[in-house]
């Protein structure tokens, strides 16, 4: 119930501009409905267990009454003795009537035990060797004959016998269409899952031999959505650094383009961010983001399509700033504009999950005629990877 509610809320402007109004009111109204009728389950069950008890215990005392009298009577009780008997028979059903609201909690409360049992006892796919290597050597990255599927045994393979080889300090551009891979080869790197077949070298070792903290410390990733949290620049910032100085912050912010904008706050680096950035624009998140990532000076710096909200010119002054202050550091470069990627040293073209190509933007152009039209058309004004220049002619 919770969570329905807060992605309603925080999905509120989406649900607006599509008019769904409407139908997320029904989801939720359907949801609501669901739990009342749990809760009055519960709650029937709990009303129904005092009245129960209660007539228990006034049987019992009713009961104990009469007998008590009939031996007062005779002579075998007191009157004092009788009192004692009605003081222990009503703390022993005050304790059961207690007892039993104890189970009627616990049952109302197993569900959630075992959501919660299930969460604990859920055991990571993912582990660090018994003896893990602390220390990248440099930003060399090897696939070497990868394959790689989200579900293991299951035959769909997500990549497929990737071989390639990048020297350390190189940028590298990756272009494809939706669906091709992009983002799984790259989540390879920093070992968020680990490959069917083959291996996947950083520095020269498996990234299964790495202490998986260590790995991710120095390969820094930019993912497609930017996630800020609540509270000022620089808190955000220092994510990368928990101790970065403000001379820190700046320069990675001037590396990334940051600057401009942060300048123009009134209270520039200590200008608070509102939880998710809801007050800041989509570039100004990817600019902040990626110089976040900047401040943890990694060796392989993964741009996954990063820069798509920001315009072409402050792009090319952040992939030329990367040239002159970070040259050692292996940069990869997802994205859908080729202008974003010409200027690479490698250009990887992805199809389905396998090397289309592997080359510089001057070859490719040379020599790849579906890449050579879609350059044409983006340079021309409008298309993307994903239109094939079949769909163009269909089109014309």
């Amino acid at each position: 119930m919770g969570r329905i509610s807060r992605l309603l809320i925080s999905s509120n402007r989406v649900v607006k501009a599509y008019v769904r109004e409407d139908h997320e009111d029904q989801k939720f109204t359907k949801a609501a409905e669901k739990l009342y009728r749990l809760f009055v389950k519960a709650e029937g069950t709990l009303a129904f267990n005092n009245p129960v008890m209660m007539l228990v215990i006034y049987g019992c005392i009713i009961a104990l009454s009469w007998l008590g009298a009939q031996y007062i009577v005779i002579g075998d009780m007191t009157t004092g003795e009788l009192t004692s008997m009605f003081s222990y028979v009503m703390s022993m059903m005050m304790s059961l009537m207690m007892l039993s609201m104890v189970f009627v909690m616990i049952t109302m409360s197993a569900a959630s035990g075992r959501r919660i049992a299930e969460v604990l006892n859920e055991t990571p796919d993912l582990k660090n060797p018994q003896h893990p290597v602390t220390e990248i050597e440099d930003g060399r990255i090897d696939f070497n004959h990868v394959s790689f599927s989200y579900k293991h045994g299951s035959g769909e393979e997500t990549l497929h016998d990737i071989d390639m080889h990048i020297r350390s300090g190189e940028t590298i551009g990756i272009i494809g269409g939706t669906g091709c891979g992009k983002s799984s080869l790259v989540n390879l790197i920093s070992r968020l899952y680990d490959v069917d077949e083959g291996s996947v070298c950083v520095g020269g070792k498996d990234v299964r031999s790495y202490d998986m903290d260590m790995l991710r410390d120095q390969v820094a990733v930019v993912l497609q959505k930017n996630v800020l949290f609540s509270g000022t620049i620089l808190d955000n910032l220092r994510w990368g650094k928990a101790d970065a100085t403000l001379e820190e912050c700046q320069e990675v912010c001037r590396q990334a383009c940051a600057d401009e904008f942060i300048e123009r706050f009134p209270k520039k680096y200590e200008t608070w961010i509102e939880q998710g950035g809801n007050n800041v624009s989509g570039g100004q998140k990817q600019r902040l983001c990626i110089a976040r990532a900047l401040l943890k000076k990694p060796k392989i710096l993964i741009l996954d399509d990063s820069t798509s909200a920001v315009d072409t010119a402050t792009d090319a002054r952040i992939r030329e700033a990367f040239a002159k202050k970070i040259p050692g550091t292996t940069k990869i470069i997802i994205a859908q504009r080729i202008s974003s990627v010409q200027d690479a040293d490698r250009i990887l073209v992805l199809n389905e999950g396998r090397i289309d190509g592997l080359d510089t933007h001057e070859n490719f152009l040379k020599t790849n005629q579906i890449y050579r039209e879609i350059y044409d058309t983006q340079i021309n004004g409008g298309g993307d990877f994903d239109h094939s220049p079949a769909d163009r002619k269909d089109g014309e």
